[in-house]
């Protein structure tokens, strides 16, 4: 069955990438996580307008849609810092001082789980589980995952970010 054309939100080619992913999978809702992970590459975050692409152009509700751009950690709705601090908030890392952790690094750069700060250098997201137990507690700056930290290392290994020219 052809399913009749979504227009492109702009004239931004990068759309012309998310279009391309969609025509790849014959428009199938089955593609949804890989589209939105196509939109996340080319913009760096899904916005609402990208959400409501994505949903016209798979035929999903839009509700499903965001539903699952909220479930997975790799998506965020909102732009991001240069530079991103993930507290892993599982069971081994809460209770090997997580939450401290995640309370200095709020009450150093005024900013909350899910924030970047005003001079958009630094990002603070939290994590369901990052698999590292082991490490607890565990955190991932800029991809990189480290463990065993007090609240004070992770807040200077911030504070370098927003505080330096990167």
């Amino acid at each position: 069955m052809q399913r009749d054309r979504v227009s492109l939100p702009s004239e931004d080619k990068r759309w012309r990438i998310v279009q391309g992913t969609i025509r790849r999978h014959g428009q199938a809702p089955e593609a949804l996580i890989e589209t939105l992970h196509t939109v996340q590459e080319a913009f760096g975050y899904l916005d609402e307008t990208a959400l409501r692409y994505v949903a016209e152009s798979l035929r999903v509700p839009l509700s499903h849609v965001y539903g699952v751009a909220t479930f997975y950690n790799y998506f965020t709705l909102k732009p991001q810092g240069e530079h991103t601090c993930v507290v892993c908030l599982g069971t081994a890392c809460y209770i090997k001082g997580a939450a401290a952790i995640l309370d200095a690094l709020e009450t150093s750069t005024g900013i909350g789980p899910g924030e970047t700060t005003e001079d958009k250098k630094a990002s603070l997201m939290t994590a369901r589980c990052l698999g590292a137990c082991g490490l607890a507690p565990a955190l991932v700056f800029d991809g990189e995952v480290v463990g065993g930290l007090e609240p004070t290392d992770a807040v200077a290994r911030v504070k370098a970010w927003v505080n330096h020219e990167s």
